[in-house]
């Protein structure tokens, strides 16, 4: 990643509407910030929450708070809980997010 042209910034995440993305069941509500081609999120997910799709698309996550888990398409399972993080490329392998408790995250895509 090359971060070029940003000045310096700082975000209120709570000041920043959220958007509201249904899964299969449960929601996940996105608090979005783009810098260039960098998009940068607060995602919270209901308790019950699971993706509705495989995504392909390469993150950077950081677990705050809650459980989340994630299932790679090869069947492989992670459990990220408080201060874990994962990072996947973009088309490396594609993975969907669930969770039974709950959780916050902070993306970098």
């Amino acid at each position: 990643m090359d971060i070029t042209g940003i000045p310096f910034g700082t975000t209120d995440w709570s000041s920043i509407e959220p958007t509201e993305h249904k899964g299969v069941t449960g929601t996940a509500y996105w608090r979005t910030q783009r810098f260039g081609n960098i998009r940068v999120r607060m995602v919270e997910y209901t308790a019950g929450y699971l993706a509705d799709h495989w995504c392909t698309k390469g993150h950077i996550l950081f677990c705050l708070k809650g459980e989340l888990n994630t299932e790679l398409e090869d069947g492989r399972q992670f459990l990220l809980k408080p201060g874990m993080s994962y990072q996947v490329a973009d088309k490396a392998e594609p993975h969907r997010s669930s969770t039974s408790l709950g959780a916050t995250l902070f993306v970098v895509d």
